[in-house]
């Protein structure tokens, strides 16, 4: 008996091919906040002509020259940011304002800002800022390709100074703050502007992480003495149901808790999560917590009276 060729219908082949490569382009834009770029549907296998005919039918929809939302263009925020860098081409990050907003350093900032080596117009709501970023410099942030913590302050400094100590600060409490990264920075681009924005943030960190717990502690109780408050309970176990916590001071008939941040007590992420869980867990059994840092009492000790005097009245 004779075997018969099994007979390929090519219009099958073609369609299983065509799905394929529609699949793949979905997982890529998945990852990708729904943006892809002309170069990566090359990569993929796809034409020129197989691309444009994507773009006419409504598959891809055009953001920036080369750069394509898949199906639709109501991007996320970080869709938004990721097509702006993919716009600045293979090198560019997200960087100044922008990256300090993916960092989650500071509010959103209203137009994209792209770092780019080379020279680029700006596009609706992109700002391109042309100068090389090294490697050291550069890091991936949520799939984002985006200037490192350090870079982000010392560019925020040359374009927003007034925003620089929020920045720093919340970068502090985050646990994303290289300060010996920073300096280097800083050390080694003397001229640049905004560099006295970053020195005086970095000589402010120099005297406020030195403070131990005792002497935190002996500023606070003196405040209060001063102030004629009455004297609260120290290092006090308070029992708040789920455990018991040791708590810096505490008015127990006022139900108020004073916890004292200084920066060495509480600097690692796992250390914020944890006094996070504590103030949440005396909440929900009936206790108002206060939190007050070391530069508060030196630098505005007035308002953390008036703040414990309300507190404590208000019973």
């Amino acid at each position: 008996m004779v075997a018969h060729p099994r007979h390929v219908d090519p219009n099958s082949s073609r369609q299983r091919a065509a799905s394929a490569i529609d699949h793949a382009i979905a997982t890529l834009a998945w990852r990708q906040y729904g943006v892809v770029t002309r170069w990566q549907l090359r990569e993929l296998g796809l034409s020129e002509e197989e691309i444009d005919y994507r773009l006419a039918i409504g598959r891809l929809r055009l953001i920036y020259k080369a750069v394509y939302a898949v199906g639709h263009d109501r991007l996320a925020p970080e869709g938004r940011w990721l097509a702006a860098v993919f716009a600045g081409g293979r090198e560019a990050v997200l960087s100044h304002r922008s990256a300090a907003r993916l960092w989650d350093l500071l509010p959103h900032s209203g137009r994209i800002d792209v770092t780019s080596p080379t020279k680029r117009r700006d596009r609706p709501g992109v700002h391109f800022i042309r100068s090389s970023v090294e490697s050291f410099d550069r890091t991936e942030h949520r799939g984002i390709p985006v200037t490192t913590v350090a870079r982000t302050l010392f560019d925020l400094g040359a374009v927003d100074p007034g925003r620089v100590p929020k920045a720093f600060e919340q970068a502090d409490v985050l646990g994303l703050l290289d300060v010996s990264e920073l300096q280097g920075l800083v050390d080694g681009n003397q001229r640049r502007p905004g560099t006295s924005a970053i020195r005086a943030v970095l000589a402010s960190a120099v005297r406020w992480r030195g403070i131990t717990r005792s002497e935190l502690e002996m500023r606070f109780r003196a405040l209060v003495e001063d102030a004629g408050l009455p004297a609260p309970a120290t290092n006090s176990p308070v029992d708040l149901g789920a455990f018991v916590v040791e708590a810096d001071a505490v008015w127990h008939d006022a139900r108020l808790i004073v916890e004292l941040d200084g920066y060495a007590f509480h600097r690692t992420p796992a250390a914020f999560e944890r006094d996070r869980e504590r103030d949440r867990a005396a909440v929900a059994a009936g206790w108002r917590v206060i939190r007050v840092t070391w530069r508060q009492l030196a630098n505005d000790p007035r308002s953390v009276v008036r703040d414990l005097r309300r507190a404590l009245s208000a019973r």
